[in-house]
């Protein structure tokens, strides 16, 4: 099956270093990312929670590749997402610009791949909704 793609970016006013430490804090997630909570538990394994429990998935993932602080590659492992998640941090007009990149392999077959267009546009928000608060966060603590 064909992969998906959404993606947001924003523009951070604090340095690339300190968006990319925040972006790989896991456990600060919760902070900024909507609805969820990550763990580290492994060396290159995350995992991370979305939703109130009980309405909610989880989503594991490995970290294939770390290059801070501009870089880091997830693969999705998770029973619902799967798929690849980037986020790159970039220098920007004396601060950073974060992009959230994410080729997913939808669940549900053919249902699932219907449905994308109605989906697409509700992850898409969220992702923005979740790099604003990110940008604010950072903002803070660069000050």
């Amino acid at each position: 099956m064909r992969p998906v793609y959404a993606g947001a970016a924003v523009e951070v006013a604090a340095p690339p270093q300190e968006v990319f430490a925040l972006v790989t804090d896991w456990p600060r997630h919760r902070e900024w990312m909507f609805m969820t909570s990550a763990r580290q538990v492994g060396a290159d394994r995350v995992e991370a929670y979305t939703g109130i429990a009980p309405l909610g998935f989880l989503d594991t993932m490995t970290i294939v590749r770390r290059e801070p602080p501009s870089y880091v590659l997830m693969e999705h492992t998770g029973a619902l997402v799967r798929g690849r998640g980037a986020i790159r941090v970039r220098p920007w007009r004396g601060g950073s610009r974060v992009i959230w990149a994410e080729e997913l392999l939808l669940p549900f077959g053919v249902a699932g791949r219907l449905a994308w267009p109605l989906i697409r546009p509700v992850v898409v928000a969220l992702a923005r909704l979740s790099l604003r608060r990110l940008a604010r966060l950072a903002a803070r603590e660069a000050r």
